[in-house]
């Protein structure tokens, strides 16, 4: 397969995608893919460590919330041959009770990430997280009441792409 700079960034920002999906359906095999197996990450003082073991530790730490959701944006991408390194916004919503109180974390920074291509595969060989805001907010009611998402494989989502061969 023949590689060319847009190719290699839709890999790198697939992946990018990747990895917040794997973070809101709490699906670690998905995350893991995300990582080099000897790949690191740093999060501030939140944790250092492998990727693998980050991706344990977020998913422990996620599944006892009631909801969470990643959005990542602005994502700028500097190639050189097998080699990039990028900087993707982040925006995770984090909702959860804390002393009876239905509360929700904003969560604004940046992943600066080095990658690497190893058998046409792009993975993250370290990712320092950058935290630029953040604050918690006492949270009112849902709006429209049920959700229909679902933070493991049963999401509707993982059916639709089951029905498409790719």
């Amino acid at each position: 397969m023949e590689h060319t700079e847009t190719a290699d960034k839709l890999a790198i920002a697939q992946q990018l995608s990747n990895y917040a999906r794997a973070m809101d359906r709490i699906d670690r095999d998905l995350g893991y893919a995300v990582w080099h197996p000897e790949g690191t990450a740093r999060y501030g003082t939140m944790f250092e460590g492998t990727g693998r073991d980050f991706i344990d530790w977020v998913c422990s730490t996620h599944a006892q919330m009631i909801a969470h959701m990643h959005r990542v944006t602005n994502i700028l991408i500097v190639l050189d041959g097998d080699h990039a390194a990028s900087e993707a916004y982040v925006h995770a919503t984090l909702r959860f009770e804390q002393d009876g109180v239905l509360r929700q974390g904003n969560a604004l920074g940046r992943y600066l990430d080095r990658w690497s291509r190893r058998e046409g595969r792009w993975a993250i060989d370290h990712r320092e997280y950058v935290q630029d805001v953040d604050e918690v907010v006492d949270a009112g009611p849902p709006l429209v009441g049920a959700f229909g998402g679902r933070r493991d494989r049963g999401d509707p989502s993982y059916a639709m792409f089951a029905g498409v061969k790719g």
